[in-house]
């Protein structure tokens, strides 16, 4: 995994643990790779992926089963979607808006670019 500059990496790592559990690389109830698994495979330091599973297990996408790890939660597919969908309306959509209104494209236009 390359990681970006523009994002932490524990949110990067958290994000891809996401992504995998959308394409259903993991399902609900089924256990994810451990803390230290996780960090091997991507060669960090633990404790940034501790942080990522902290921030999963704060919002309910993963559960721990004490002694056996870390499970995907049975909303896990929703609350990601409601995650990124409100990302993407309050962080992506002004800067676009912006870059449109900057730049003269009407939303007829996008909508036509978006037909082809």
């Amino acid at each position: 995994m390359e990681f970006k500059d523009n994002k932490p990496i524990y949110m990067q790592i958290a994000s891809r643990i996401c992504d995998e559990i959308l394409t259903h690389t993991y399902k609900v109830d089924e256990r994810i790779p451990s803390v230290r698994e996780y960090a091997a495979n991507l060669e960090v330091n633990t404790n940034t992926v501790v942080r990522s599973f902290d921030y999963l297990q704060n919002n309910n996408i993963i559960y721990n089963k004490r002694g056996m790890g870390f499970y995907v939660s049975a909303d896990a597919e929703k609350i990601i979607m409601d995650i990124r969908k409100s990302a993407f309306v309050n962080d992506v959509l002004p800067e676009v808006f912006e870059e449109m209104r900057m730049l003269g494209i009407s939303i007829d236009e996008i909508v036509q670019l978006w037909n082809k």
